[in-house]
């Protein structure tokens, strides 16, 4: 298998199709710019290669990564993910994230977290977390804080219905601007919706009949174009209207 060029500009490859073996960036060409890399990519000296089959993406400032359509999730330190916690110890949450091995989560990996104010989470308690180390042959460590130790949208989700998607979709949920079925349900329904780079995605409205619709409106849209979503969620509130 032959390489791609390395000598292309990085803009040339972003939202193409790449294999392993093809190398996207090439670091001499690039002085005093700081790199991000996600999954699917590996440096090899002054070069980035691809390590996974999907599409290269990029996004601003610095960071680049590809994105393949899988059910399993393979962590990655500062990924969003959705985690829901199956066991508890003295000083760790034991959590399944989707990945190969269950992530732990300190008891005092919360904003202001103290001995004195240890959160009590039941099993099958559903968690938006953010990886903090993802190495190979280690559990994950998770965090309900922001890399500033806020806790910003990280916690306990309550209510809601929580479904799971490709990692793939999760990714377009979470890109900019608002991907199209989003921003066509958005427009008519009010809700609350976390995505987890793990392809897990939460969603709570007022009524149970507004979740279900947002619900299925995502699980449908991973295969059609952005008039289609649009299409498809016009279709899906006209029913919702009819049905109330």
């Amino acid at each position: 298998m032959e390489n791609k060029p390395s000598g292309s500009s990085p803009a040339s490859f972003v939202d193409q199709s790449v294999v392993p073996g093809d190398v996207v960036l090439d670091l001499s060409n690039m002085t005093n710019q700081t790199l991000k890399l996600g999954g699917g990519l590996r440096q090899d000296c002054d070069s980035i290669v691809v390590v996974k089959a999907g599409k290269l993406r990029f996004t601003k400032p610095n960071k680049y990564w590809v994105e393949s359509s899988h059910k399993r999730y393979e962590p990655h330190a500062g990924d969003s993910v959705l985690g829901i916690v199956v066991d508890s110890k003295a000083d760790n949450f034991f959590v399944d994230i989707k990945g190969p091995a269950l992530a732990f989560l300190p008891v005092l990996a919360f904003e202001g977290g103290t001995r004195r104010n240890i959160p009590k989470f039941e099993v099958c308690t559903l968690l938006y977390v953010r990886v903090v180390k993802a190495n190979p042959g280690m559990n994950p460590e998770l965090s309900c804080t922001d890399a500033s130790g806020k806790a910003a949208e990280f916690g306990q989700l309550k209510d809601g219905y929580m479904f799971e998607s490709s990692t793939g979709l999760s990714r377009i949920l979470l890109s900019s601007p608002t991907c199209p079925v989003l921003e066509a349900l958005g427009k008519k329904l009010s809700f609350e919706i976390a995505v987890g780079l793990n392809g897990r995605v939460w969603v709570n409205a007022t009524t149970p009949s507004t979740i279900i619709v947002v619900a299925n409106a995502i699980m449908n849209s991973e295969s059609l174009s952005g008039v289609q979503q649009r299409i498809m969620v016009e279709k899906l509130l006209q029913n919702l209207k009819l049905s109330t």
